[in-house]
């Protein structure tokens, strides 16, 4: 996956989230559930975008490891918001899952930044 590729996916990914949080119902603990899912859903796609213009190798794997962290903080706030019977498992297993994605490739590509090789025995 290209940067540009990645970049446009992770502000899809804040974008469905956007659109998740603005269906929520009212109420005061969905408000709260959704402030914190909202902030870490569209933080990933800023961090991402800041990771892609470092100025060093040690900058670019910093914003990836925050990338990372707000991608699975996204995960646990839908978690949460099914544990908690706010939502149905179904309206969340597509963003769970574009979650998921996004720390799967996140941690792979700071593993390359960091120059670790998988050694075959």
């Amino acid at each position: 996956m290209t940067p540009e590729q990645m970049r446009d996916r992770t502000k899809a990914f804040a974008l469905a989230v956007i659109k998740f949080v603005q269906s929520l119902p009212n109420d005061k603990v969905s408000r709260v559930l959704g402030y914190q899912l909202l902030k870490s859903g569209t933080s990933t796609g800023a961090n991402y975008r800041a990771a892609t213009r470092a100025q060093s190798r040690a900058a670019f794997v910093a914003k990836m490891a925050i990338v990372e962290e707000e991608a699975d903080e996204t995960a646990y706030w839908l978690e949460l918001l099914v544990a908690a019977d706010i939502v149905p498992r179904s309206s969340v297993a597509g963003l769970l899952r574009e979650a998921d994605e996004v720390v799967a490739i996140t941690v792979s590509s700071i593993k390359t930044a960091r120059g670790y090789h998988v050694r075959h025995t």
